[in-house]
């Protein structure tokens, strides 16, 4: 096995961690849990902010445990925080392009030394299990890095252009990509770390100032994240942070005019009504969305029956589903479904279910009552719909009363016209059905508003097939380390096409970080 100086921890890697990670996990775990229920303030133009009323975050693994308290924004602080961004505009947009690297990649060092303390606190905010955690936290230093790598690669985006056939004169011609100015993100509860950091990093080192507003369930890691950024050195007033409902806080970032760009991750719904609402300025200003998805994986009749049922069912049920990655929808041939259906159950049943602390456990809780309750309605529909093989419960005896535990559910004969084929649960909940052949498989997958991930199993000329037709920005084929998880910066680039993303250019590639800017072309005319 190997060490963990040279071990490289990807989501693909997770499932083979050397013993290092395992112990400098636990320790911080055991200092955190020493530690609980402090107090963390908004920060505003460079200044620690505390509100009349606060936020008590409880962990969804035991709700008892008081974990921290926040303060609870107004729409004067967001006002506030887009003012602060405002003025420390010019300054930090005018810096040499490389001092920013600089500072971005210091944040990443940060970040890296702080793994297990950021690891342990998305563990007990958001109940991931031990890896995925760490996982988390790694992403996020990486998503960074790789926006300063593309900066440094295109050395700042100043490209000469022709120059214009001009007698007499000497014309040169310059493509400049410049920052926009204020730039908004709004982060999600299941990966807080990642899909905070990576897009408030590109942001940055594209030269724009930030105001960070995260989900109001999981704010302890963006406060870690802004923590690790000023201990970097970056500015005051270049990153703000601000907590607080979105009928407050959020709607008045959404809604100012002083807002130059906004990227936001979390549901097709609340991301189309954000969308609607940013576009009633005076123009147009950049919008990235990562809207969710409805993930299918196809089976062939000569795929591995081995990899298409484990990469399934890591991609089901991986963070109790609430990825919008995850593999909702299994379209499989006939002549493989019995076989494929026997082995996904058998998987299933053997997973861990707990604290997601713990070294052997593999799914914690779902995040909050709402998803919990969602869980017990979901799973009645396809009791009644169709049939449950295992899993359609939640878990109530001893400790798993305090929290949100929830079975992972393999559901079949659900009826292809049933609703629950093309909404996104969010939930450890997969259905699987038989089809006769690819190209029905093929129709039913690309049948969603949705086209995020996608999965397929098969033959080499299938695979080749399948990246032509499948509708989606993340296709994986026969990877038993996930289905439709698992991307990793410089690796799978990630987003979505149709509902499932609005830039066609996906975080952690080689096009992402220039969404955050615009072009100027700037033509310098001299005599001869």
């Amino acid at each position: 096995m190997a060490n963990e100086s040279s071990f490289k921890l990807t989501y693909a890697t997770m499932f083979n961690p050397p013993e290092e990670l395992h112990t400098h996990y636990a320790e911080a775990m055991d200092l955190l849990k020493d530690n609980l229920g402090k107090e963390y303030p908004m920060v505003i133009g460079g200044e620690e902010r505390y509100a009349e009323e606060k936020i008590k975050e409880y962990s969804p693994i035991n709700t008892e445990m008081h974990l921290a308290t926040f303060q609870k924004g107004t729409s004067k602080d967001a006002e506030d925080a887009i003012a602060a961004a405002r003025e420390a505009f010019p300054k930090w947009s005018r810096m040499n392009w490389d001092e920013r690297v600089y500072l971005l990649r210091k944040t990443a060092d940060i970040i890296d030394q702080r793994l297990f303390e950021i690891g342990a606190v998305v563990t007990l905010e958001v109940g991931k299990n031990r890896m995925e955690s760490l996982g988390d936290v790694a992403e996020m230093a990486e998503l960074i890095r790789y926006a300063c790598d593309q900066m440094e690669a295109n050395q700042g985006f100043r490209v000469p252009m022709g120059k214009d056939p001009l007698p007499g004169f000497d014309s040169t011609n310059t493509s400049v990509l410049k920052p926009y100015g204020v730039w908004v993100v709004i982060s999600p509860f299941n990966f807080p770390a990642a899909l905070t950091g990576g897009p408030s990093g590109a942001a940055l080192v594209a030269g724009n100032t930030l105001v960070v507003k995260p989900a109001s369930v999981t704010i302890w890691t963006t406060a870690l994240l802004v923590d690790c950024m000023r201990q970097a050195g970056i500015p005051d007033g270049v990153v703000n942070f601000v907590s607080g409902p979105g009928s407050a806080v959020g709607n008045v970032l959404v809604e100012s005019e002083d807002v130059d760009g906004l990227t936001f991750t979390g549901s097709y719904d609340v991301g189309m009504g954000i969308f609607r609402k940013f576009a009633q300025g005076d123009y147009v200003r950049p919008t990235i969305l990562e809207l969710g998805g409805k993930n299918p994986a196809i089976v062939s009749k000569n795929a591995d029956l081995e990899d298409a049922a484990i990469g399934i069912v890591r991609s089901a049920f991986g963070l109790q589903g609430q990825k919008c990655s995850a593999c909702s929808r299994v379209f499989v041939e006939e002549e493989m479904y019995d076989n494929l259906v026997k082995r996904v159950v058998e998987l299933t049943e053997k997973l861990k279910i707990g604290d997601p602390s713990e070294r052997d456990t593999y799914m914690g809780p779902v995040i909050e009552k709402g998803s919990y309750q969602d869980f017990q309605d979901f799973t009645a529909e396809l009791k009644q719909a169709g049939k449950i093989l295992t899993g359609g419960e939640v878990i109530t005896d001893g400790d798993y009363g305090k929290g949100y535990f929830c079975q992972p559910t393999v559901a079949v004969d659900v009826p292809i016209e049933h609703r629950l084929w093309k909404r996104e649960m969010f939930l450890p909940i997969v259905m699987i059905h038989p089809v006769k052949s690819l190209l029905e498989a093929m129709d039913l997958a690309n049948s969603t508003l949705y086209g995020l991930t996608a999965g397929f199993y098969g033959n080499e000329e299938e695979v080749g097939w399948f990246f032509d037709n499948i509708k989606a920005g993340v296709v994986y084929a026969n990877r038993p380390q996930g289905a439709t998880t698992g991307a990793w910066p410089g690796f799978q680039p990630f987003g979505g096409w149709k509902g499932s993303g609005s830039s066609g250019k996906n975080a952690g590639g080689h096009y992402y970080v220039q969404l955050y800017m615009h072009e100027q072309i700037q033509t310098h005319i001299r005599r001869a």
